[in-house]
């Protein structure tokens, strides 16, 4: 017998589910209709479950990882979003580099960190 995985979807806590919806849509995402009131966020290869819960405490403590080719562009987008002003409490920091790693923090509007790396 093996054991296999064949897929892996997180479950991403919204505060108000309307705003994230439009947050990661503007972020680039193809947000779609899932069941339940739940939403599927994908990009590339990935794909996360956007959900109609929230905890302030699991939000707060809620990262993502998303390998990218160009954090400065992935940077300059997620501004360009949140200066918008449309999306709550979205935010972002500045970019980081860690030896050959660079990381820009960008905040949902619910509190859950997105984590932009290459």
């Amino acid at each position: 017998m093996s054991l296999t995985v064949l897929g892996l979807k997180i479950y991403v806590p919204a505060k108000d589910l309307e705003v994230s919806k439009a947050f990661y849509r503007a972020m680039g995402f193809e947000v779609t209709e899932a069941w339940g009131g739940d939403y599927d966020c994908s990009l590339g290869g990935t794909i996360f479950r956007l959900q109609d819960y929230y905890v302030k405490e699991w939000a707060d403590n809620f990262m993502l990882q998303f390998e990218v080719d160009d954090v400065t562009v992935w940077h300059d987008h997620a501004k360009s979003v949140i200066d918008t002003g449309k999306y709550g409490d979205a935010r972002m920091g500045n970019t980081e580099i860690i030896g050959d790693t660079t990381i820009v923090h960008v905040v949902d509007p619910s509190g859950v960190l997105l984590l932009f790396i290459h």
